[in-house]
C-alpha cells in the first residue's frame, strides 16, 4: 500500500525506526547495514556484484585514497563515470570525506564539462572511461580507477574519522540555465536524509526488496534510486543500456528479475504501462516523474503507478501520489507535498490563490537545495523569504512551474511560466540552446521551441533564418554538440527567410509553422529506395516520425528520431523482417540504406541457421508482407 505523506513542513521528520535520528548521514546508515548483514546483496550490475561488507570496504579504501590526493570537507569531487557499480562506490566514498560529489556524463562535450569543473572548483574528477572529454585544463587532477587500482587497493580498510554534518553538502549537480550557462545546484545531507526518510516510509522499504539504477547520472532521479534502499539493506540492481530505453524488453527485466520497487522517466513509463504485465510480478511500485503524465494506468495492473513532482533544487522530489486507473477529463495529480516539504501555490503578490485558480508552485520545506553554487544573486532570485514562516531563515523555491489546487487538495501541473521544458525527463532551458545556436556563423537568427509530434511526444524544434545559404543539419548538430549534450540537441531544423515578432519585441512563437517537407532542413537532396528492404524500411521510418517521405540517405536521427522512437522502430522492424537489430546498431546505422543492409544481413544469418523449410516460410511471409 502506498502510504502517502499527511506530513507538513512543521510536524516532525518521519522516516523508519533506523533512520529517526534527524543528525544521522547515509555514510552512518550504510555503515550500519554493514555490521549487521555484510553478506547481503547491496549492488549488482551484470555479474558484477558487491556485498554490503565489500561495498563499505570498498568506499573506505577509496575513501583514504582520496583524502591523500587533498580531499577534506566541503571539496567537490567530479565523478565522471559510466553507469555500474563504480558510481556508488564512488559516490559513498566522498560522502565520508564530508565532502560532495558532482556526478559528470562521460559523453557531455568537453567544453561543457570543463564549464561545470570551473563552476564547482572541482580539485579532482575520478573516472573509469576509456576517452573521457576531460582535459584537466582548469586545474582539476584527472584520475583514472583503473590506474589507480593497486594504490587504492592498499589504502585503510577503515572508516575514514570524519563527521558528516547535516549542514554539509552532498551533493551538486547541474541543470540547463536560463542564460545559456548550465546551473550547479548544491543539496545539503540534511535535504538528502529527509528523501530517504520518506522514501523508506512511504513505500515501506525493507532489505527484502530489489530496486533498480536505470538513470543516468547526472539525472538527479539517480540521487533517489541509490540511497533509500542502501540506507536500509536493500539490493540495486544496474539496467543495462539495452534494456533500459525498450519498453518491453524492460517490463521483461523486472519480471524476471524480481524487481520490487522501480523508476522509469515518464515517457517511458506510459509506454509499459500499455504492456501486458503477468500477475506473478513482483513489482510492488513503479515510481515515474520528471515529465508531465498523460494517462490514467489501465485497471488490473499487479503494481501501483506513483507520479512525482520536484525540481531539482527541492532534492529530487517534492510531491507525490499514487495514481489510480479512472476516467478523468484532466491529467493525473502530482500528488501532495512529501514529508517535512511545504508546497504552496501563489498569485504575482506571494498570496494563496484559492482552489481551481492556476498560480505559481512555490516549495519549502526539509527537500531544498542549499543554493547555487558560486551564484549568489541568482540563489537570492529563486529562494526567496518564506511568507508564511515564522522562521526567519525560512525559505520558498520559485519553480517557475504552475499548477493549481484539486478539490481533494492534490496538485495539477498546468506548464511553465518561461521557456524551460522537460524532453525525456532532462530539464531544458530553450534560451541555452538558442544561445548556442546563435554561435554558430551562418545562423543570423534563431528560436528554439518545444513541439509535439503527431505521436503526442515534445521534440526541440530549431528555427533559423541564415546568414547567407542554409547550413546543413549534420553540420548544425556537430557545431552544437561540442557545447550540449545530446539529450538538448535538436531533432528538427527549420530554415525560415524570417522571423516573425511580436510588438512586445519578442518573436511571435505562435507565427512558427509546423515542420514539413517544405522547410525542414536536410544534409542531401531526396534520393528514392533502390531496393524492396529499403522501400519497405523508409515506409517505416516515415510512419513512425509522420513525415511524407524519407529518402534512403537520411539520418533517423536528423529526422526527428531518438532512442524512444529507436525502440519503437526496432519493434517495427522486427514484426516487418522477423529480426532481432539490436538498439545501439540502430545508431551505428541510423540511415535508411545503413539500416537496411543491416536488415539483409540479419535475415542471411538468420536463414543460414535454419532448415531449408523453415527458410522457405519465412521468405513467404516477408515476400506477403512486403506486397501490403
Amino acid at each position: 500500500m502506498f502510504m502517502q505523506s499527511s506530513k507538513q513542513a512543521d510536524s516532525g521528520h518521519g522516516g523508519v525506526d533506523l533512520m529517526t535520528d534527524a543528525t544521522a548521514s547515509i555514510p552512518d546508515l550504510i555503515r550500519k547495514r554493514a555490521q549487521v548483514a555484510p553478506e547481503d546483496l547491496a549492488l549488482r550490475a551484470g555479474s558484477d556484484r558487491l556485498s554490503y561488507g565489500e561495498f563499505e570496504v570498498r568506499a573506505n579504501r577509496l575513501a583514504s585514497f582520496l583524502s591523500g590526493l587533498g580531499i577534506v570537507p566541503g571539496k567537490v569531487v567530479g565523478l565522471c563515470l559510466e553507469r555500474g557499480l563504480d558510481f556508488p562506490v564512488a559516490a559513498l566514498a566522498i560522502l565520508k570525506l564530508g565532502a560532495a560529489y558532482l556526478p559528470l556524463e562521460p559523453k557531455a562535450p568537453a567544453k561543457r564539462l570543463e564549464k561545470m569543473l570551473q563552476t564547482a572548483q572541482v580539485p579532482v574528477v575520478l573516472t573509469n572511461c576509456k576517452t573521457p572529454n576531460l582535459s584537466g585544463e582548469n586545474g582539476a587532477r584527472i584520475v583514472p580507477l583503473g590506474g589507480c587500482k593497486e594504490a587504492i587497493e592498499r589504502s585503510s580498510a577503515e572508516a575514514p574519522p570524519v563527521r558528516v554534518t547535516p549542514d554539509q553538502t552532498a551533493y551538486v549537480i547541474f541543470t540547463s540555465g536560463s542564460t545559456g550557462v548550465p546551473k550547479a545546484v548544491a543539496v545539503g545531507h540534511a535535504s538528502l536524509l529527509n528523501l530517504v526518510q520518506w522514501h523508506t516510509r512511504a513505500f515501506e522499504v525493507k532489505a527484502a526488496d530489489r530496486a533498480t539504477q536505470l538513470a543516468s547520472i547526472g539525472f538527479d532521479a539517480a540521487v533517489w534510486e541509490l540511497w533509500p534502499y542502501l540506507a536500509v539493506g536493500a539490493s540495486i540492481h544496474v539496467v543495462d543500456d539495452e534494456t533500459r530505453t525498450d519498453p518491453e524488453k524492460l517490463r521483461d527485466w523486472l519480471v524476471r528479475e524480481k524487481i520490487t520497487i522501480s523508476f522509469t522517466p515518464t515517457p517511458l513509463a506510459e509506454r509499459m504501462l500499455m504492456l501486458f504485465w503477468p500477475q506473478a510480478t513482483a513489482l510492488r511500485f513503479l515510481l515515474i516523474g520528471a515529465d508531465t503524465l498523460h494517462v490514467y494506468p489501465p485497471a488490473g495492473l499487479p503494481f501501483t503507478l506513483v507520479n512525482n513532482y520536484g525540481p531539482t533544487e527541492c532534492t529530487v522530489v517534492a510531491t507525490s501520489a499514487a495514481v489510480r486507473a479512472q476516467k478523468a477529463d484532466r491529467l493525473p495529480a502530482i500528488g501532495r507535498g512529501i514529508d517535512n516539504t511545504q508546497v504552496l501555490i501563489l498569485d504575482d503578490t506571494l498570496q494563496r490563490v484559492p482552489a481551481g485558480t492556476v498560480g505559481e508552485i512555490y516549495v519549502g520545506g526539509a527537500g531544498l537545495a542549499q543554493g547555487y553554487v558560486n551564484d549568489a544573486q541568482l540563489t537570492a532570485q529563486r529562494f526567496v523569504k518564506n511568507p508564511f514562516s515564522d522562521v526567519p531563515s525560512a525559505r520558498l523555491y520559485r519553480t517557475g512551474d504552475l499548477g493549481s489546487y484539486l478539490p481533494d487538495g492534490q496538485i495539477s501541473f498546468h506548464g511553465r511560466t518561461d521557456d524551460q521544458v522537460k524532453i525525456n525527463g532532462f530539464r531544458i532551458e530553450l534560451n541555452e540552446v538558442n544561445g548556442a545556436l546563435l554561435r554558430h556563423p551562418s545562423v543570423r537568427e534563431s528560436v528554439v521551441s518545444a513541439r509535439e509530434n503527431g505521436s503526442g511526444e515534445k521534440q526541440l524544434v530549431a528555427y533559423i533564418v541564415a546568414s547567407g545559404s542554409s547550413p546543413s543539419v549534420s553540420d548544425l548538430r556537430e557545431f552544437l554538440s561540442k557545447e550540449l549534450p545530446e539529450y538538448m540537441l535538436p531533432s528538427i531544423f527549420v530554415s525560415l527567410d524570417a522571423l516573425a515578432y511580436a510588438s512586445s519585441g519578442k518573436v511571435n512563437r505562435l507565427a512558427l509553422p509546423a515542420p514539413d517537407e517544405s522547410n525542414m532542413l536536410r544534409d542531401q537532396v531526396f534520393h528514392q529506395a533502390n531496393s524492396v528492404t529499403e522501400e519497405r524500411v523508409s515506409a517505416i521510418v516515415a510512419s513512425l516520425l509522420r513525415l511524407p517521405r524519407v529518402g534512403v540517405n537520411d539520418n533517423f536521427f536528423y529526422l526527428g528520431g531518438n532512442s524512444l522512437f529507436g525502440t519503437q522502430l526496432i519493434a517495427r522492424l522486427r514484426d516487418a523482417f522477423q529480426v532481432e537489430i539490436p538498439l545501439l546498431s540502430l545508431f551505428d546505422h541510423p540511415t535508411v540504406s545503413e539500416l537496411s543492409v543491416e536488415v539483409e544481413r540479419l535475415m542471411v544469418a538468420r536463414l543460414d541457421a535454419m532448415s531449408e523449410e523453415e527458410a522457405q516460410r519465412l521468405l513467404a511471409l516477408n515476400a506477403t508482407q512486403a506486397s501490403l
